[in-house]
């Protein structure tokens, strides 16, 4: 047992450091998803991120244990699991549909296809070291992904110069576990924990530098026309609110208030959070709001 025996007293201690650290790490979007409770709403949270890292977590415990004498790797990896699976089950509850199906999608896709098909062929196909070489790479190979899954992220910053979604303290802690699991691979000579983590440092203080930059900028709306993915909306993605305000004597038929469809000819048929009023012939003012959601049309 290199990892927990006091013969290895430097490797005992970076990997008990590792799984503190990276304990808080899992811990880090707690925040996050606060702000999802509170607000009933994932808004422009992704969760992609969550389902990799779950992901990560169970093809390292699935290594550990063929491997054996991994202890450190088993229990942080087993409070990740947990934790991991919380988060999802909270972006499941306030996710919108759509968001919601794209998420079972990967999810089933990952955790259930990917992970049993890695299973059976570990121990249908490989023996002994080949069995430990094939999953160590393996799990090389998803590690990477998880450090790969905030890029879009990253990619919003820069689009929007803000780092609403992406706190300074997940990328810090992300930094050093990064570190710390690194050093304790070399110490007990597993090349397959320290590779991964190369690249986790290499993301960590690129998220921190664009942290710094972007922290005090005023952030920039997507250019209009446009949704966040960059995409044009479609007709079937808009929901116009027409608020009409009398403001000049009407014909006896419509006293109610309420004009035909065919008046609103006028009104651009563009996405917005909000376009000025526009001014019917009859002297009227048309207040329009938009939210992409469904073609109807409400009179209010």
């Amino acid at each position: 047992m290199a990892g927990l025996s006091l013969q290895h007293p430097w490797a005992f201690a970076f990997g008990l450091l590792g799984n503190v650290i990276s304990f808080m790490t899992f811990l880090a979007p707690i925040p996050t998803f606060y702000r999802i409770y509170k607000t009933k709403s994932t808004e422009g949270f992704q969760s992609v991120p969550y389902v990799v890292a779950l992901f990560s977590a169970m093809l390292w415990i699935f290594y550990a244990l063929i491997k054996s004498n991994e202890t450190f790797l088993i229990t942080i990896n087993a409070a990740g699991c947990v934790i991991e699976t919380i988060y999802i089950v909270m972006y499941f509850v306030y996710a919108p549909k759509k968001a919601k199906m794209f998420t079972a999608k990967i999810f089933l896709l990952l955790n259930a296809g990917v992970f049993g098909v890695i299973l059976l062929l570990t121990l249908l196909l490989f023996k002994g070291d080949k069995r430990v070489v094939m999953l160590g790479w393996i799990c090389v190979g998803f590690s990477v992904s998880v450090f790969v899954a905030p890029l879009s992220i990253m990619k919003r910053v820069i689009q929007t110069k803000s780092v609403e979604y992406m706190p300074f303290s997940l990328s810090l802690s992300l930094t050093l576990s990064a570190v710390v699991w690194f050093l304790y691979g070399l110490l007990i000579k597993d090349k397959y924990v320290a590779l991964p983590n190369v690249l986790g440092f290499t993301f960590g203080v690129v998220q921190m530098v664009l942290y710094v930059l972007y922290m005090n900028k005023t952030p920039v709306a997507v250019a209009e026309g446009k949704d966040a993915s960059g995409k044009l909306p479609s007709a079937a993605d808009e929901h116009v609110f027409v608020n009409i305000a009398k403001l000049s004597p009407a014909l006896p038929e419509r006293s109610s208030g309420v004009h035909p469809v065919a008046q609103m000819a006028a009104v651009p048929n563009r996405s917005c959070a909000a376009a000025p009023p526009a001014m019917l012939p009859n002297g009227d003012v048309v207040d329009v709001f938009v939210s992409r959601h469904s073609p109807a049309v409400h009179v209010v």
